[in-house]
């Protein structure tokens, strides 16, 4: 099968909805200021490292390398 013919696979939860336009863009700009705040006391001199839980438990730490 060549790469022109390949479909792409999505998998989403059950009565997931799509976003479009002016709200896609919205959601967008919301997600980006609040992955902003998050990172915002991990830089700088006195930047704290992140403990980050997914949904099945796992802890992923950040670390900031000089």
């Amino acid at each position: 099968m060549s790469a022109e013919q390949q479909v792409p696979i999505v998998v989403l939860k059950e009565g997931t909805t799509e976003t479009k336009e002016k709200n896609a863009q919205h959601n967008n700009i919301t997600a980006a200021k609040l992955v902003a705040e998050i990172v915002r006391s991990s830089l700088g001199p006195r930047g704290m490292d992140k403990m980050l839980v997914d949904t099945l438990g796992d802890v992923t730490m950040t670390v900031l390398l000089y």
